[in-house]
Parts: C-alpha cells; sequence; structure tokens
C-alpha cells in the first residue's frame, strides 16, 4: 500500500510522464510532426515543442511546471525546448523507480527528500563538467559561411533537408545587421510569407516589406525620404463642434474650397520639405490622396503600430502625430521604396543598398501557409541560436555526444558518493541516456545498440562521438567533424531548468485548488417579496 505522499507523487509524475511522451517523438531531425488544432480550432503541423505546449492547454498543476520550464528556456535560449521536457521527463520517470523499490511507508519522505538531494548533486556536478565538454567555439560571427555551419543543426531539427539553404539565408540576414557593440537584437530579423514557389525562391532583402499596396500613383522612389504619420492622413478635425450657417450657393463654394486650400497647403508643405514617401498610421482621405498625386508624393498605409515604429527604425524617421512638414532629422531615408508583385501578393520594399541596415527581411515562399509557418520556426530557432553565440561563442558536439559523456563521468561520480544518494545521482546518468534514444528510436534504429556502441567509443576517450542520424543501421561518428554542434549555453541551460522542473514536482505532495466548496446553493428567495400584492 501506497502511503498518500507516495500516492500525490505518483500521480503528479504521471502527468508529467505522459507530456514528455508526447513530444519526445518529435525529438530530433527524423521527428514525427503533431497536429495540433487550439481552442480556436487553427491548425498547426509542426514537431517544435514550444509551439505544441503554446497551443496544448495543459490543464494538470505538475504538467504546468514542466510547460513553464519549457518556456523558461524558449525565453533564456530560444531553441533546445524539447530537450528540457524530454529531460525532466526522465527524470521523474527514474525517480518513480526509486521510489518503487520497496521501501515501507516510514521511509517515503526520507528517500523522496534523498532523491531531491542526489538529483540537485548531480545537477551541480554536471554543470561543473559541461565546459570540459566544449569542443570548439565560434571564431568570427562576420562570416557567413561559418556562421551558416553553426546554424545547421538547430535548422536541421526542423527543417531536415532545406538546412543547408535556409541556414545560409538566415546568416545572411544576421551578420548584416549585427552592430559594432555585438548587442544582437532578434526583433530586428522580420520574416514575409507570401505563399506560391518554393522554399529555394525565399530570399533576404535588407530592409523591411510589407503586404500592402501603395495608396496613390507613385509607386516607385528611389533615394526616398520618408516622413512618418502616426495621424490619419486627412484634413484636421476640431476637437468642438461648429455650427455654420450657409445663405446662399457662393458661400457653400467657398467654404468647401477653404477646406481644399487649407489641404493643398498641407501636402505642399510636405513636398516643399524634401520628402517624396509620406507612410501614414491611420486612413488616407480622397482628397489628401488627390493633392499627394499631385506632389508626386509616394503614399503608403501601415495599419499597425508596431509595423510603423519599425520602420522609423529602419529608416531613421521619427513618427510625427500631427500633419506638418517635418525637418530634416525628423525624415528617414533609405535607397529604395517600390511596389513589387512577389507571386500574385503586391509588396511595399523599403531597401537598403548598403549591408549595414537596422533591419532585415527574410521573405519566405511555401505551397502552403502551415508549410511557411513551419519554416518561419527553423527561421527563429536559427536566429536565436545567432543571438546565443553573440553571447557565449563556446559550441558543445550535438547528436547525443555531450549527453552520453556527462552520463559516463556522473556515474563514475555517483560510484565516489556514499550513502543513498548515489543511486539518485546514477538514476540522474541513466537520465541522459533519454536524448540519443529518442534519436534513435525516432530513426528507427535499435536503441540500445546505439547506446552501447557510444559508451564503448566513449571509453576510448572519444568525446565527441555521437549518434549518425542517416547511417542506416546503429551507427556512430565524430560530431565536431560532421559539423553537428549545439550552444553551450543552449545545454548549460536545458540540464538546469529541466532539473528545477523535476525537483519542484517532486517536492510537492498535495495539490490545493481554491475553487467554491460543493453542497446545495442558497435559496434566491424572490426578487419582489417586499412589493404590495395586488388581488
Amino acid at each position: 500500500h501506497y502511503s498518500g505522499l507516495e500516492e500525490a507523487v505518483y500521480r503528479n509524475i504521471q502527468a508529467c510522464k505522459e507530456l514528455a511522451q508526447t513530444t519526445r517523438t518529435a525529438y530530433g531531425p527524423n521527428g514525427m510532426n503533431k497536429m495540433v488544432i487550439n481552442h480556436l480550432e487553427k491548425l498547426f503541423v509542426t514537431n517544435d515543442a514550444a509551439t505544441i505546449l503554446r497551443e496544448l492547454e495543459v490543464q494538470h498543476p505538475a504538467a504546468k511546471m514542466l510547460v513553464m520550464a519549457s518556456h523558461m528556456q524558449e525565453q533564456e535560449v530560444g531553441d533546445g525546448t524539447n530537450f528540457v521536457l524530454v529531460f525532466a521527463g526522465v527524470l521523474l520517470e527514474l525517480a518513480e523507480d526509486l521510489l518503487r523499490m520497496g521501501l515501507s511507508v516510514s521511509e517515503a519522505s526520507y528517500i523522496l527528500i534523498t532523491v531531491i538531494e542526489g538529483y540537485e548533486k548531480a545537477c551541480k556536478k554536471a554543470l561543473e563538467i559541461l565546459p570540459d565538454l566544449v569542443c570548439c567555439s565560434a571564431k568570427n560571427l562576420r562570416d557567413v559561411e561559418e556562421v551558416a555551419s553553426l546554424l545547421h543543426t538547430s535548422v536541421m531539427s526542423k527543417q531536415y533537408g532545406n538546412e543547408q539553404f535556409l541556414a545560409k539565408l538566415i546568416a545572411q540576414a544576421c551578420v548584416s545587421i549585427l552592430p559594432d557593440s555585438g548587442h544582437f537584437n532578434v526583433d530586428n530579423i522580420r520574416v514575409c510569407k507570401i505563399v506560391g514557389a518554393g522554399i529555394s525562391a525565399s530570399s533576404v532583402l535588407h530592409g523591411m516589406v510589407f503586404k500592402k499596396e501603395t495608396e496613390g500613383d507613385v509607386t516607385s522612389v528611389k533615394d526616398a525620404k520618408i516622413a512618418v504619420y502616426s495621424c490619419p492622413f486627412d484634413g484636421m478635425i476640431t476637437e468642438t463642434k461648429g455650427t455654420v450657417l450657409i445663405k446662399n450657393a457662393e458661400e457653400l463654394m467657398n467654404f468647401s474650397k477653404g477646406e481644399e486650400n487649407l489641404m493643398d497647403l498641407q501636402v505642399k508643405a510636405i513636398a516643399d520639405s524634401g520628402a517624396n514617401v509620406v507612410v501614414t498610421g491611420g486612413k488616407v482621405a480622397d482628397m489628401a490622396l488627390h493633392y499627394a498625386n499631385k506632389y508626386n508624393l509616394m503614399l503608403v498605409r501601415l495599419n499597425s503600430k508596431w509595423d510603423l515604429r519599425r520602420l522609423c527604425k529602419t529608416v531613421g524617421a521619427t513618427a510625427l502625430p500631427r500633419l506638418t512638414p517635418p525637418t530634416l532629422e525628423e525624415m528617414g531615408h533609405c535607397s529604395s521604396v517600390y511596389l513589387s508583385e512577389v507571386g500574385d501578393t503586391q509588396v511595399v520594399v523599403f531597401k537598403h543598398e548598403k549591408e549595414d541596415g537596422a533591419i532585415s527581411t527574410i521573405l519566405i515562399r511555401g505551397s502552403t501557409d502551415n508549410l511557411m509557418d513551419d519554416i518561419e520556426r527553423a527561421v527563429d530557432d536559427g536566429v536565436n541560436t545567432f543571438k546565443v553565440l553573440t553571447r557565449d561563442k563556446r559550441l558543445v558536439p550535438g547528436g547525443g555526444a555531450t549527453e552520453i559523456e556527462l552520463a559516463k563521468q556522473i556515474t563514475s561520480y555517483g560510484e565516489t558518493c556514499p550513502g543513498l544518494d548515489q543511486y539518485a545521482i546514477k538514476k540522474f546518468a541513466e537520465a541522459f541516456e533519454a536524448i540519443p534514444r529518442a534519436l534513435a528510436e525516432n530513426s528507427g534504429v535499435k536503441a540500445n545498440e546505439v547506446i552501447s556502441k557510444l559508451y564503448a567509443v566513449h571509453q576510448e576517450g572519444k568525446k565527441n562521438v555521437g549518434f549518425d542520424i542517416e547511417a542506416e543501421a546503429a551507427a556512430v561518428k565524430d560530431m565536431l567533424e560532421a559539423g553537428v554542434l549545439d550552444t553551450y549555453l543552449g545545454k548549460f541551460w536545458g540540464i538546469k531548468l529541466a532539473t528545477n522542473a523535476a525537483v519542484t514536482v517532486l517536492r510537492v505532495d498535495q495539490i490545493i485548488m481554491a475553487k467554491p466548496a460543493g453542497g446545495p446553493k442558497p435559496p434566491s428567495g424572490k426578487k419582489d417579496w417586499d412589493e404590495d400584492q395586488n388581488d
């Protein structure tokens, strides 16, 4: 018989295991896709764990702990969310084995504390060993070829087969906007998705691309001087309402003419300031459009205030709240603004000829929206990997090589520990085997055979050898030579967050939900009890 404590812990572990199992089959380049339909009935087809978790409504509080750890990994590193889930799930599964070892009820809480302490010790040891497993570092983050080779692994797990092409695109976009200070902002890489053609028709543009049409007749401007307005491109409307008494037709003509003259003067003043492109955040009045065409102003309307802000950042403009002529400091500049057609979609392109612009756009082409969404997720992972490399250039071997080496060294460390801790430490080491095991199972290869081969090679001191997913049988190869590399920070935070999540779940013995108590509801009574009854 289980004690109440064990029963609660087992239930929590079971919920977490089921969640981890969902994403485990999606791990690695050969992972299966999941078809997720969210609460709005939107369809997602992906093997990206971050997206799957974001769209699932996880109800169980213990399983939510794993989801939160995965979200933290997404915010901290931007990749490796599935690693956190799979590793935390296996840690809990192995903790369950330790609890089932037949200890008496009175020892249940003691063994739990021992498991938690053992896991924390092993995690600390793993993070101490990790720097010794670094196999190389990024040398020059301004070299497109080198950066592309480093982004292969993260892109490959989402878009296996297209990683060479996509990694090159992402590298070009990232390198072109990397500032001298080295502080890279992920938000400066924009993605524009247009249905049609294929992945190989995707390209990089230095500047911004909007799926919009121009408002006026002018569709192309070279050496653009841009005035940006956050207000509608229309005549001023007074705050208070006024009444105008018109006695004859002549006064009516003069009234409308006065409005036209005012609009004419406003648009002429903008054109005289030197601006040849006007971007507005609100509606464009017909009369204002007429005068914009008269003075050869190109007119673009952006509905999103975020797009307006990003454009200001790209071209170096200041968004003006009223239709006043811009000063030279308030105007933005770029090489050309033009209306183009990609497939059958009209786009407005703000292009910089020089490569050192503030924002780059990756134009993604594909046959379906779902496919392009998946490519966008691969691009996000690639861009985040580049950001991690600007923070820490160290890299560790992928393909399960780092995990097997950690498992081997932590098992040896467990042998030297006295007391019951050693069982938990050895189980922590065993949990690392889940990563190469998942890669092997998803590739249709016998996992036990792969793991035994990896251990045999690592015993010989070959730290960089991992599982070869491209081989027909259970084969291993040097990951450094193959170019399969993971970021050091990705592994560091992954191990730390997964262990923290697993330990937090193990520490919980009761889940108390703040909900109204059951029982019959009080009588509502008659609403009109105090009113006089009319017979």
